[in-house]
């Protein structure tokens, strides 16, 4: 837990008591002025000033409306929560209700984490990715019920709600569906993503929402509305949280699951009122002159960032300036690069054999970050690549047997900072692009449970940390953060990204570029990604100059350029209040005052 500054409280004036809950009315913006930017490619983004508040988050309607939240005196954590619920109807493919989020939020005194991770269903055995004995093909796993998890982010949005919340619950909902009922533009992302998709049109209810008669997916441009959703959501902000897991919702998830006509899952109506979202407290780490929180586990980042940072720690990072390509833009030097990538070569080996739900399996987590275990780790970091790290023994480590857990980069992510100073920082996914690719209800179902390890014991007959077991939420490697100025305890920034396990390089690529090179947090983005997770060095296509690729691979480093497509989302206290960044991959913006 981060306790900050009684006089950190008074400032932010998170004790003179909340706003009143007058109404809150939504009005739509005019969609051609706001229309995301394309989604290949690359668009320069400058960043956002504001004085007061910002927020930013992956698709302008959303930034929008959670702009509109604030705006009416409502609270950090409001405007997230209509943030996501607009985000289930303008990017299904990446997150929504019928997934998981965690969010962190600091009040001025507390960095809690809100756990809405989504849990095993009670009928899911050690052996559901499994078929005559071997591991299913990853999308043998994926899609139909047998990878749904029972979603999380409904629960965690009430339960935020009721602690953080300004305006009425039902309020917040406006947004969302005023959208579903008058109709969205397809952005040219989910355009290009849809028409990349092998599976999703095998669905009857996606194919009617998101194509064509003749099968062909619905063009950029194209006005939809859902009016499916929108009776879900008038639902729930009536009659709150409860009638998500209970009742004729939560049957039409379990009867969706159970009936698909040949890869069924396990779900069952128990399961689904049985869940619960958890409240625990941040999980934080000192680097330079800050301290960096994040969520303890189920997810991995935190434990994997602090890890990489604590060995860096030594390192004269400051030094190693960013070196400008024949584009005339920057990139990491290739010994930056070199240091954190063996660096995350080593975070992940450990991250891998011993990270999984803390409910469930005991974690090191003392031990994966005691200074004098990361000083003994980070002198294997030697001049040339090592190439493949094996784990360490931290201290109070128990054996775990080899990991085998798939993950794909579906997700979004969500910065906001209030009037009176509350920060968000939330990642929520539907783990892979579309879920299981079912969809109920206008919304589409997690995959979450592919991100168990499809075997439960390795080669050795080791018991494997993340392995599947009822009730037990999934590994993740979202890396929602909060950064803290060390001495004051004042908020500096927060931060996150989409991008499966390459989230935990996205961000650290970022914390580098404003902890070490002096950068403002979009000129940190915008740096080429690069790192490791424990295979080759990664590299981004068509940004990574020549002459970094080559100084690398003289290191004997395994380099493999791809798209490493991030989207990093942020909001950084600067001179003038709040600094709004957005990832210039993808279609997010910000918007403050």
């Amino acid at each position: 837990m981060s306790l900050k500054p009684l006089s950190l409280l008074i400032a932010f004036g998170l004790l003179a008591g909340c706003a009143p809950q007058d109404a809150f009315h939504y009005a739509p913006p005019p969609q051609t002025l706001i229309a995301p930017e394309a989604a290949s490619g690359w668009t320069d983004k400058q960043g956002w000033q504001g004085s007061a508040f910002m927020v930013a988050a992956a698709n302008p309607l959303a930034v929008d409306a959670g702009y509109q939240v604030i705006k009416a005196g409502g609270s950090a954590v409001d405007a997230a929560i209509a943030v996501q619920l607009v985000l289930t109807l303008v990017e299904p493919q990446s997150s929504g209700i019928g997934g998981g989020s965690l969010m962190l939020v600091w009040d001025g005194k507390r960095v809690a984490a809100v756990d809405g991770r989504e849990t095993a269903p009670a009928a899911a055995t050690d052996q559901l990715f499994m078929r005559d004995g071997k591991p299913m093909a990853f999308y043998d796993g994926v899609v139909g019920g047998r990878s749904v998890g029972v979603p999380g982010t409904v629960r965690a949005l009430a339960l935020a709600h009721e602690r953080y919340g300004k305006l009425p619950w039902a309020s917040l909902f406006a947004p969302a569906i005023t959208l579903a009922e008058q109709g969205f533009v397809i952005s040219p992302r989910l355009a290009t993503l849809l028409a990349k998709d092998p599976y999703l049109a095998r669905d009857p209810d996606a194919r009617a929402y998101f194509y064509q008669a003749d099968g062909t997916p619905k063009a950029a441009g194209t006005r939809l509305t859902n009016p499916a959703l929108a009776r879900v959501l008038r639902t729930l902000a009536d009659e709150g949280a409860d009638a998500f897991y209970r009742g004729p919702l939560a049957e039409a998830m379990v009867t969706k699951v159970r009936s698909h006509p040949v890869n069924p899952g396990v779900l069952a109506a128990t399961d689904l009122a049985g869940y619960s979202a958890k409240l625990r407290d941040g999980l934080c780490f000192d680097y330079r002159q800050s301290e960096v929180c994040g969520f303890p586990t189920p997810s991995s980042g935190t434990l994997a960032l602090g890890q990489i940072f604590g060995m860096l720690e030594g390192r004269d990072m400051a030094a190693l300036k960013p070196v400008r390509g024949a584009d005339g833009r920057l990139s990491a030097s290739p010994e930056a690069i070199h240091l954190y990538s063996e660096a995350a070569r080593l975070a992940f080996a450990d991250r891998n054999q011993y990270v999984a739900d803390m409910d469930f399996v005991s974690v090191p987590v003392a031990g994966m970050l005691d200074k004098g275990y990361l000083a003994q780790r980070a002198r294997l970091i030697g001049q040339t690549s090592m190439g493949t790290a094996k784990p360490g023994t931290p201290p109070m480590a128990i054996a775990r047997g080899k990991d085998a857990t798939p993950e794909l980069p579906s997700t979004s992510h969500v910065s906001i900072v209030d009037r009176e100073g509350m920060a968000v920082s939330m990642t929520s996914s539907i783990e892979d692009g579309f879920g299981s690719r079912l969809m109920v209800n206008g919304y589409l179902l997690n995959n979450e449970l592919t991100d168990f390890s499809f075997t439960s014991v390795d080669a050795a007959g080791l018991p494997v940390a993340n392995r599947v077991e009822p009730g037990k939420r999934p590994r993740s490697s979202m890396s929602p953060l909060l950064v803290f100025d060390k001495e004051s305890g004042a908020l500096e920034m927060s931060l996150g990204s989409p991008g499966g396990s390459a989230i935990i390089n996205y961000v650290g690529k970022t914390l580098l570029g404003t902890q070490d090179w002096g950068l403002n947090l979009q000129e940190a983005i915008n740096l080429p990604n690069f790192g490791s997770r424990n295979g080759p060095t990664e590299l981004e296509q068509g940004r990574t100059p020549a002459l970094v690729v080559d100084a690398l691979k003289a290191r004997g480093h395994e380099v493999v350029l791809n798209e490493q497509t991030s989207g990093l989302q942020g909001v950084e206290r600067n001179a003038q209040g709040w600094f709004g960044a957005a990832d210039p991959r993808r279609e997010g913006i910000a918007k403050g005052e």
